[in-house]
């Protein structure tokens, strides 16, 4: 029969999950806070490409996904182009 205790029980992390837990989440967190501080120093133009190429990456994936393509060949593709676009859209605007 049915006995939701022990369902309920089976499904609670048990103590040797949450150090990998943790781990994981300190990894994620030290990435991100690189990540951030490598943009610090950075020129106006060099801002604008990368912003350029993240958003055409995550773009071109999209679009490689959606016509039925390769999503890291359309995030490759997507990401170059936006961080050309970002680099001489920034450069005009000086």
């Amino acid at each position: 029969m049915f006995s939701f205790s022990k369902n309920l029980a089976s499904c609670q992390s048990t103590p040797a999950s949450r150090p990998a837990f943790r781990f994981r989440a300190w990894i994620f967190l030290t990435l991100g806070v690189v990540s951030l501080s490598g943009c610090a120093n950075m020129s106006p133009t060099e801002q604008s490409a990368l912003s350029g190429g993240a958003i055409g990456a995550a773009g071109g994936a999209v679009l490689g996904t959606v016509v039925g393509g390769s999503p890291a060949v359309g995030a490759a593709v997507g990401g170059a182009a936006g961080a050309a676009a970002g680099a001489l859209l920034s450069q005009n605007g000086q």
